[in-house]
């Protein structure tokens, strides 16, 4: 089976349709799938729901699908840095489900081991605990309530790495591993764009973060630009 693409809109073919649930992979600017999230932009899908731990920046990342009003709700930890996001929320544009990190980490990891719900301890006694199921469990201090919490299990996972071989066994780089991997075990179908793609086998099956059971299809999207880097120089002083 060739997972194999020739870039991210064919990557895409057949895949979007309005109203999916889509899991994105990134943690602000680090590890987002840049290219794939152009394409869903250029399909012109919409009423999009996203599960990532944000929404970009304005104009990046899940940001441009804000800005062209193709997403309808965001399941999100961090909204802050994205002035188009919170003007759409005040206005009522915009359904948004806070939801903690590690908790949102956790829904979308029991979406992909095919776990409905789980019980935590994190939003107890805060509005993210309203209309959530309350269960007392006897903790090391006793009894104490825990929230149920519902596994994520997207219609489609769009993730960023660093490199892939051909069977779709993929190598996430430092700390652009933060949602990509419970991201990509998610949804049921998952596309991965990556830096290189390298030939079966070369790859240390100990440094392999995604196995290519969970990666369907697979792009090459560099070169990037490393859009949380800025160059400052100064005028060089006379000797």
């Amino acid at each position: 089976m060739n997972k194999i693409y020739p870039d991210a809109a064919a990557a895409l073919d057949g895949l979007l349709r309005d109203g999916l649930l889509v899991a994105a992979g990134g943690f602000g600017l680090c590890g987002i799938p840049e290219r794939l999230l152009d394409a869903v932009r250029d399909s012109g899908v919409k009423d999009l729901t996203f599960a990532s731990n944000n929404a970009g920046i304005d104009n990046e990342g899940i940001g441009k699908l804000l800005r062209t009003k193709q997403v309808k709700k965001m399941i999100s930890s961090y909204v802050g840095e994205n002035k188009e996001f919170e003007r759409q929320f005040l206005a009522g544009e915009l359904e948004v489900e806070f939801c903690p990190q590690g908790t949102l980490a956790e829904r979308m990891r029991a979406g992909g081991a095919g776990i409905p719900g789980f019980y935590t301890k994190t939003g107890v006694g805060t509005q993210v605990a309203e209309g959530k199921e309350v269960k007392v469990f006897e903790g090391r201090n006793g009894p104490e309530e825990y929230i149920l919490e519902e596994g994520i299990f997207a219609d489609l996972s769009l993730v960023k790495a660093w490199k892939a071989d051909e069977t779709g066994n993929v190598v996430f780089r430092k700390t652009a591993r933060n949602f990509n991997v419970p991201a990509a075990t998610c949804g049921k179908v998952c596309v991965v764009e990556v830096e290189e793609v390298v030939p079966t086998g070369s790859l240390d099956p100990d440094c392999i973060h995604l196995p290519g059971v969970y990666v369907q299809r697979i792009i090459v999207g560099a070169p990037y630009d490393k859009k949380i880097e800025f160059t400052t120089t100064r005028e060089r002083e006379a000797a």
